[in-house]
């Protein structure tokens, strides 16, 4: 991939906050460069569902914006609760290198716990491993699919925390559902 440019385009996403009764659930998409948002792209996904990879990669391929953005930054691999992004999947569908960022190491133990009450558990186990280990990028962790280690560390620099993308899109997903937006993503 190599060095990524001051002002390129990068897409952060998030979930919206939602409640256990709800079926679906918002995915807001901020392309932002240079401090600027560029875009906004919005998506619906299955709360503890199987669609997140599809309705992401068909949220950004039917934007404008598919050929100027340089990096996919998720806010965790997992939407509306465990809805797993099957990053490698993703890449291939956009073409995009993906950063999955959180901001401590998933334990594991407690996921496969939680995925026992949800369905399709063998196919979520699946995406988590195909994300392969978080690795430590700056602050966070980060699973990367069509990036290294060091291009993902050099794009996170640029930030103190989660990345900016990314927190607007919590912002913005936040206020769009709740109407005022709350928490940190």
């Amino acid at each position: 991939m190599g060095q990524l440019k001051k002002g390129a385009r990068i897409l952060g996403i998030d979930d919206s906050p939602f409640e256990k009764g709800d079926e679906r659930v918002l995915v807001v998409g901020v392309v932002e460069r240079g401090g600027k948002i560029d875009g906004v792209l919005s998506t619906a996904v299955d709360r503890d569902g199987d669609d997140a990879t599809e309705r992401l990669a068909a949220m950004l391929c039917r934007s404008r914006f598919l050929p100027q953005v340089r990096v996919i930054m998720l806010n965790s691999i997992m939407m509306a609760g465990f809805n797993v992004v099957d990053i490698p999947e993703l890449l291939r569908r956009t073409g995009k290198p993906v950063i999955a960022v959180v901001r401590r190491k998933p334990d594991m133990k407690a996921v496969r716990k939680a995925l026992e009450n949800v369905c399709c558990v063998e196919g979520k186990v699946m995406r988590i491993k195909h994300a392969g280990e978080p690795v430590r990028v700056g602050g966070l962790y980060a699973q990367l699919a069509g990036i290294s280690e060091e291009e993902a560390a050099g794009i996170m620099k640029r930030w103190r925390g989660i990345p900016e993308p990314i927190r607007l899109a919590h912002v913005i997903a936040g206020g769009v559902v709740k109407g005022e937006s709350t928490g940190k993503a």
